[in-house]
């Protein structure tokens, strides 16, 4: 597996488009009560959304996009949109899984899954494993998932596989193999729709050092010509990691003569 360290710890390579884009696709619910119909249908007209953003992530080279689906909180819904939500879930996995394998694009999920249905657990195994040799992309569905939770239980499989471990002895390096997605670099670009300017419990370790992107469009609404505004905006960020401008200026000089 490939090694990816905290870009607090090493600076890690800028490019124009992102490598690793995080999306909170906020705004189902309000797009449905602005049309006048159930919030559920904003989550159904969401899905399409979904489709569009992964397709054009592959053809701009993006390697990892990572989607907040269903956080530790929204089980605090009600009841009735929490039930949709789990019979979509598992009917979009079982109707696009193998769209997704022919077209390259590996399925990942992180979170506690071990609170939703045998059905659901079962798709998720089957959907990971189909697209396990995919290599255009990785999408990952964060599913039950929140930040909190994700460094708690990564504390926790480090104690365990570390027995009488000293508290000094514990570093980033040594976490982050057991935090849910040591298997990608930290997201470059974070994207939330629908207007909200918060992170709300998502990736909060790995966003340390991500450019935040806020946009007013709702979800459904969301499309390619959105997601290259985002991109544009992106390109446009002096990421600097803890260093000044003159010194980027001074690294972008030595890069071009080295060229």
């Amino acid at each position: 597996m490939v090694k990816h360290t905290s870009s607090t710890i090493e600076v890690p390579e800028v490019r124009a488009v992102p490598r690793h884009v995080a999306i909170i696709m906020d705004g189902n619910g309000r797009w449905a009560s602005k049309r006048h119909m159930p919030r559920v249908a904003g989550h159904s007209e969401g899905l399409g959304a979904v489709r569009k953003v992964v397709e054009e992530c592959r053809r701009q080279g993006v390697e990892f996009l990572t989607v907040f689906a269903f956080s530790s909180e929204n089980w605090r819904r009600p009841p009735e949109e929490v039930g949709f939500l789990m019979k979509l879930f598992l009917k979009s996995l079982r109707g696009e899984v193998g769209r997704l394998a022919e077209n390259g694009i590996q399925l990942r999920f992180i979170g506690d899954l071990s609170q939703f249905d045998q059905s659901i657990q079962d798709m998720v195994v089957f959907s990971q494993e189909k697209t396990a040799d995919c290599k255009d992309l990785t999408l990952t569905i964060a599913a039950n998932y929140g930040g909190r939770w994700d460094v708690l239980q990564a504390m926790r499989a480090l104690l365990l596989a570390n027995p009488g471990i000293q508290a000094d002895a514990v570093s980033e390096e040594l976490l982050q193999p057991y935090l849910s997605m040591a298997y990608a670099p930290e997201p470059d670009l974070f994207i939330r729709t629908g207007g909200e300017q918060r992170v709300s419990n998502f990736l909060l370790w790995q966003l340390a050092y991500t450019e935040l992107y806020f946009t007013d469009t709702l979800w459904p609404d969301f499309a390619a010509a959105d997601l290259q505004a985002a991109f544009d905006w992106f390109s446009q960020r002096e990421r600097r990691f803890g260093r000044t401008s003159a010194q980027l200026a001074s690294d972008m000089l030595s890069n071009s003569a080295s060229a």
